[in-house]
């Protein structure tokens, strides 16, 4: 996916090994806030680790096709979003993000989830997108609910956070459904 504009001042773009020290420190303003929600955290302790991340990530779209990118905001570097990697044989992906506490209440994250659904359903022309989000993550759940995806359940017990399991609400889209 190439670079996209989410407003006048809010950009997508690739992630990059050049990002790696602004996603660290952008992590470790907000270690509280996403280790709240995010399994991966704890593990995320040093600008090394970031770039194994992007190392990883950028095999995987080699591999898969599945982008990840970054939200830019004024500049700054405000949160994550990408697919994860696409079953192509059922034609069907899921979304993963997470946004700096600062840049919250802002759509930046609707539009971004928007931009990526999009993609995922009228460009590589899948027929599902996934978003997964802890039941009591109000702010991340009312991102696929603002964009019309139907709520199929919850999972119990389906993610492990450190010291306890947490349930997941599981929202889905399909193509015929999505307007755009």
């Amino acid at each position: 996916m190439p670079q996209y504009a989410l407003t006048d001042d809010a950009e997508l773009v690739d992630l990059r090994d050049e990002y790696a020290e602004e996603l660290f420190a952008l992590v470790a303003r907000n270690r509280a806030h996403l280790r709240a929600w995010l399994p991966w955290v704890d593990d995320a302790r040093t600008v090394e680790t970031i770039l194994a991340f992007i190392a990883r990530v950028r095999r995987e779209q080699a591999d898969t096709g599945n982008p990840t990118m970054v939200i830019r905001y004024r500049g700054q570097l405000a949160g994550v979003i990408g697919l994860h990697p696409i079953n192509w044989n059922d034609r069907k992906t899921s979304l993963g993000y997470w946004l700096g506490e600062a840049f919250q209440g802002r759509g930046l994250m609707t539009r971004a989830c928007r931009a990526l659904v999009d993609y995922a359903l009228a460009e590589e022309r899948l027929n599902r997108v996934e978003i997964t989000a802890a039941t009591g993550n109000a702010r991340s759940r009312a991102i696929p609910e603002r964009l019309g995806f139907t709520h199929e359940g919850r999972l119990r017990q389906a993610q492990w956070l450190y010291d306890h399991f947490v349930d997941l609400e599981l929202y889905a889209m399909l193509r015929e459904d999505w307007a755009g």
